[in-house]
């Protein structure tokens, strides 16, 4: 095989947690573009539904299905509709989470809550697909963390601002996914599936203010925060053959913020 043919995915089937969200999207059309039959799945189906037109319009090969991560009934049965109609799935991309939190003094139910959806419902949604992997002997799953994951938060980035990043919840999980990483890629080792963590860093939108852009930028080694396309090649990458030996890693795709 040509190291270019490596990175196809035609004849491949990819589940994408969160689709709809802002690097879900980047995560659903990767996959697709790469020639993988993706399912999105998300609790909002209405979101889903304009993101399959989106796709069809540029004949890509995108299926959708209802997912509440929190409840293992719906894990499993989007696992059994995928099974019933594709007979299997190779590629596993956990990038749903859930905010529940917005201040160090929110209810405590607010954390146990999140605990459900992005620890409970990450650890169901993996053993599900990661079994089907499994039986079949091969298989990529892709863990989505953050570069709060890796690192504290920086207050002086929201100086004067009306938003601020220390939601303790978030960090809990995005840290703890990484370890996740590794244990998953120990425990599939031996069947052929592999799992690793990809770590984002801040994605730029249009509710950033210009002081906050720039001092995030500057804290970057390219100058800048992320953009709609940064995420596509690692994605691919991790899910194609071209990285048939990587499993257990952590990768950031930050513009170097954590090495600087």
């Amino acid at each position: 095989m040509s190291v270019l043919n490596s990175f196809s995915l035609k004849g491949k089937v990819a589940v994408v947690t969160g689709a709809a969200g802002l690097y879900g999207k980047q995560i659903a059309r990767a996959l697709a573009e790469a020639g993988a039959k993706t399912y999105a799945a998300s609790r909002n189906i209405e979101n889903l539904k304009t993101l399959a037109d989106e796709f069809k319009k540029d004949n890509l090969d995108i299926a959708y299905g209802y997912l509440d991560q929190g409840d293992e009934v719906s894990v499993l049965n989007l696992k059994d509709e995928i099974i019933q109609k594709e007979g299997k799935v190779d590629i596993l991309v956990n990038n749903a989470v859930l905010r529940t939190m917005k201040d160090w003094n929110d209810d405590a139910s607010k954390f146990e809550k999140s605990m459900q959806v992005n620890a409970t419902g990450v650890f169901m949604i993996t053993r599900a697909f990661g079994d089907i992997m499994a039986k079949a002997g091969s298989g990529s799953i892709i863990n989505i963390g953050s570069i709060q994951g890796m690192i504290g938060p920086d207050a002086t980035l929201y100086e004067g601002l009306n938003f601020h990043s220390f939601v303790p919840d978030y960090f809990f999980h995005k840290g703890g996914i990484i370890n996740f990483t590794r244990f998953v890629a120990s425990y599939y080792g031996p069947r052929n599936v592999r799992c690793n963590c990809v770590s984002p860093g801040g994605f730029q939108t249009e509710q950033h203010p210009e002081i906050f852009v720039k001092r995030y930028s500057d804290r970057t080694f390219l100058g800048r925060m992320a953009q709609a396309d940064d995420i596509k090649g690692i994605i691919v990458f991790l899910a194609s053959d071209a990285s048939q030996y990587i499993t257990g890693a952590n990768i950031p795709v930050d513009g170097g913020y954590t090495a600087k």
